[in-house]
């Protein structure tokens, strides 16, 4: 019940809804240009998993990630991922600041490997 509660409020206080919106965006622009097709998977995976992160976690996929996994996502930090990363850092430090905001800024804390280097990763739920 607690986890629920968070991720509405989540959605509504600590940017959920427009993380979503965005991540959404950028996958429905990479599903376009079909190339970037896996981006979209990952960028898709980012909005889900920022639209409601309470009660989830990241992990590695098992059986691990290939050579072309590594590439895509050396070209992910290049792109895209370092100024993710640094945005979620940046608004993880800045809810931690009022004691209201903590849980949010762990949040945004844990979305910080994900958006970093995001192929070869799985959201799931914790037990």
């Amino acid at each position: 019940m607690i986890r629920f509660v968070l991720n509405v409020l989540w959605v509504i206080f600590g940017g959920g809804f427009i993380l979503f919106l965005g991540y959404a965006l950028a996958a429905l622009i990479c599903f376009v240009l079909v190339v970037t097709i896996p981006f979209a998977i990952a960028s898709w995976r980012l909005a889900v998993y920022s639209l409601w992160p309470f009660g989830r976690t990241v992990r590695a996929k098992n059986g691990g990630a290939g050579v072309a996994t590594g590439l895509a996502n050396v070209l992910w930090v290049v792109l895209a991922g370092w100024w993710l990363a640094l945005t979620h850092i940046a608004a993880g430090i800045t809810l931690c600041v009022s004691i209201i905001g903590i849980p949010f800024g762990i949040a945004h804390f844990k979305l910080v490997p994900i958006a970093f280097w995001p192929l070869g990763r799985e959201v799931v739920e914790i037990d």
